[in-house]
């Protein structure tokens, strides 16, 4: 078993070849865990709302799970700085498989979000954790680089598999083993990362560590409340529940504001976030981040419930989406360094995700499979490519002593802008699906069967439809043509919130020309200098 030691700045790497490969094989397990986790749940959700009965709680399936992450990122990214990364791994590995065993035995909505915000606890330990002990392992930065394509390729193919595998999982086996197949692959990580990953011990600067549990307790607050305000404004308008959130988010945004610019390793740099150079870089995660969201988790109930597709379709056809986004990643980093102003890939990137959410929204259901493909992969290349550039510019506009501040930044607000897109697509969906249903159901002097239609939930269960439809034409009623409604009224308020999802991405097409010109062209020199 590797024991632990100090890091030493000197030499290309800390193990041999061989330890260094087993030790690796540990760290892309972890980042299999982490990309399985982002993909293969979307396709599975309607089927778990159809047979928990809580599409109340369909976004908060998702957002649980992001609002724990940008929490524990910054935290325990910086206790591994001080303490090695190897303890808080292996406990995050435990964290994130128990909680998924607790997420594939749940029995209702409510106990699914839980384990879910315990596995967001592991997951962003890990995300925390893993890509730095890659540069703990290789000092180097060339030999480093080589290693971190190791890495991003399991974290891509993990990526690229989890939609096609968990709609066949949820047709095939049940939506459970969505949860139960990180067990063993959990188990894998745990034993390679015990046996093989050295403790490297990092040595500290004298003085007492100051972690921001403050902030990160106010974080998780305003976040709650906003989501909570966002979910129920629509429903309710503004009543004195609703007046009590709004106050809470912005008691709690101010507090957060000024506490965190008095912290020495804040949750939220706030100082960093008003940088007038890199406003508009952040601003464009946070958007990048709501269209990518936006399309994972509500494409799929566009499919299965308004389209009736079958899961399987459901998840190959969303997997471009995810290949999409990884291939571009790589194109970008193929033709950074090759053109003028990098710049130029976010303004590509941005027009071809809303171009491409616009054409999702005009087609009408019954067009080939190659067509949503396209649509879904298009989509899916131009948030990979706003993604990297983002990353790649803000390196190149800050100093040096804050590139690993500006990175993790960028990645907590593409997390929270997922969350935002989430739960606002979300609160859209079932207010707009509401309303349609009412007035078909008005339209055939049925109004009384409005509980039965009440949530969409009820248009992936093909056997609780048959049956309804059943009770309705022994009732005298048009069955199939009220279903038929239910389903469009379902499919045109899922258009309206991936409209929103594509005017985000025009809005960050929009706010690309505020961000300074950036060149890119001695970015492969750099590595030398290091």
């Amino acid at each position: 078993m590797a024991t632990g030691f100090d890091v030493h700045e000197e030499g290309r790497q800390l193990l041999p070849f061989r330890e260094s490969i087993l030790a690796m094989l540990g760290v892309a397990s972890v980042s299999m865990l982490i990309a399985l986790d982002q993909t293969i749940v979307g396709t599975a959700l309607p089927r778990i709302v159809a047979d928990l009965k809580g599409f109340d709680l369909y976004a908060w399936v998702a957002t649980a799970y992001m609002l724990a992450s940008v929490i524990t990122i910054p935290i325990f990214g910086r206790l591994g700085d001080l303490y090695g990364r190897k303890p808080f791994m292996l406990a995050a590995i435990i964290v994130f498989t128990v909680a998924s065993v607790l997420c594939g035995t749940a029995t209702n909505m409510l106990e699914l979000v839980l384990a879910r915000g315990l596995q967001g606890i592991g997951g962003g330990i890990m995300i925390g954790t893993v890509f730095a002990t890659v540069a703990d392992l290789f000092p180097d930065p060339k030999l480093r680089l080589r290693w971190l394509v190791f890495v991003t390729s399991a974290f891509a193919l993990a990526n690229m598999v989890g939609p096609m595998l968990g709609g066949m999982l949820t047709q095939y086996g049940g939506w459970r083993l969505v949860f139960f197949v990180n067990v063993p692959v959990g188990i894998v990580a745990l034993f390679f990362v015990r046996r093989f990953l050295p403790h490297l011990r990092h040595s500290r600067e004298g003085g007492r560590l100051r972690l921001d549990w403050v902030g990160a307790f106010v974080v998780a607050l305003t976040f709650g409340a906003l989501q909570l305000t966002i979910e129920l404004l629509p429903k309710q308008g503004w009543n004195n529940v609703t007046m009590m959130l709004g106050t809470i988010v912005a008691v709690c945004g101010l507090t957060l504001f000024f506490w965190e610019k008095r912290m020495g390793y804040p949750i939220i740099p706030v100082d960093m976030l008003l940088d007038r150079k890199l406003g508009a870089l952040f601003a464009m995660s946070v958007l990048g981040g709501f269209a990518l969201f936006s399309l994972v988790f509500y494409v799929p109930l566009l499919f299965q419930g308004g389209y009736s597709m079958s899961p399987h379709d459901s998840g190959m056809l969303i997997t471009p989406l995810l290949l999409g986004t990884t291939l571009g990643s790589v194109v970008n980093n193929r033709v950074v360094t090759r053109i003028r102003r990098a710049n130029a890939l976010m303004y590509i990137g941005f027009a071809l995700a809303a171009l491409a959410s616009l054409s999702v929204i005009a087609l009408k259901g019954n067009e080939p499979h190659l067509v949503w493909m396209s649509c879904m992969g298009a989509s899916g290349l131009g948030l990979g490519l706003v993604g990297t550039s983002l990353t790649v510019c803000s390196q190149q506009i800050v100093s040096r002593d804050h590139l690993g501040a500006a990175t993790a930044l960028l990645q907590s607000l593409r997390t929270f802008g997922g969350m935002l897109g989430t739960v606002m697509t979300g609160a859209l969906l079932g207010h707009l699906y509401t309303m349609g249903v009412h007035r078909s159901l008005d339209s055939y002097q049925a109004t009384q069967w409005f509980k039965s239609f009440a949530s969409p939930e009820l248009l992936i269960d093909r056997a609780e439809q048959a049956a309804l439809i059943n009770r309705l034409v022994s009732a005298g009623h048009a069955g199939d043509a009220m279903m038929s409604s239910a389903r469009g009224a379902l499919v045109d308020s899922i258009h309206v919130g991936l409209t929103v999802a594509a005017a985000a991405a025009l809005i960050g097409l929009c706010l690309a020309w505020f961000v300074p010109p950036v060149k890119v062209g001695f970015l492969e020199a750099q590595p030398r200098n290091s």
